[in-house]
């Protein structure tokens, strides 16, 4: 049988207890602050290489502007490059103009021609003047374009192509009558500007009771000269 004897007192004991726990406590608080200081340096480190890779970049470009600054034309090469990019918004926004005459086409009766057009652009307005075989077919002319609708092949629903239709003045000439044309007309309408956008498919629906160009059989040239100035008859505006 083997007997233990605790010849140190507890006072002691709880001071070795003590001085372990310090010794511990004193070791963790070292490696925490060693820790803590090589952080501190490799963020100082970081910084003075971030403000050198700054410092560098501001160089470069400074060199490069210089550079190119030297070159002959560099001011009429950059705004050339600028016009250059703004080209594709530019045909965006431009009237789609060549679709006039297919638009004339399907619009103008057969037995109506036109001597003179006047389109404005900006003001989306027109001026149409001309000659017909009858004062009914200018009338016939007039009602076509104030019910002509469009559509757009992208978007569902119509809407009128045409408003402010108006028959400013019209007149029969007895001079004209050998051609078939006695009666001359000028219209001034406006129009949707939507037909002529460029980036839009557009399609006219025309009402089908007028025999426009577009229907007959054989073309019928659409722009004819001016007859010759003369006596006028009755005019009015419709």
């Amino acid at each position: 049988m083997t007997t233990q004897l605790n010849l140190l007192p507890d006072v002691k004991m709880d001071y070795i207890k003590a001085q372990r726990t310090r010794r511990l406590a004193i070791t963790i608080s070292l490696l925490v602050s060693a820790a803590a200081i090589a952080l501190l340096v490799l963020l100082i480190g970081a910084e003075g290489l971030q403000k050198k890779h700054l410092s560098d970049l501001s160089r470069d470009i400074s060199n490069d502007s210089s550079k190119l600054q030297q070159k002959p034309n560099i001011t009429k090469i950059l705004t050339v490059q600028n016009q250059l990019e703004s080209l594709t918004n530019l045909h965006n926004t431009k009237p789609a103009a060549s679709r006039l005459f297919d638009y004339l086409n399907e619009l103008t009766p057969a037995q109506v021609d036109i001597t003179d057009l006047k389109i404005d652009f900006t003001q989306q307005t027109e001026s149409i003047t001309g000659t017909a075989d009858s004062l009914s077919s200018v009338n016939q002319y007039v009602d076509t374009l104030k019910f002509t609708n469009y559509t757009d092949k992208g978007v569902s629903g119509s809407k009128p192509a045409f408003s402010n239709v108006v028959l400013s003045s019209f007149s029969l000439t007895k001079q004209n009558q050998a051609n078939g044309h006695p009666a001359d007309y000028t219209i001034t309408l406006s129009y949707d500007k939507t037909i002529f956008d460029i980036t839009q498919n557009i399609s006219l629906s025309v009402p089908t009771v007028t025999t426009t160009r577009s229907g007959v059989a054989q073309p019928i040239d659409l722009f004819q000269a001016a007859p010759a100035t003369s006596a006028s008859g009755t005019k009015g505006s419709n």
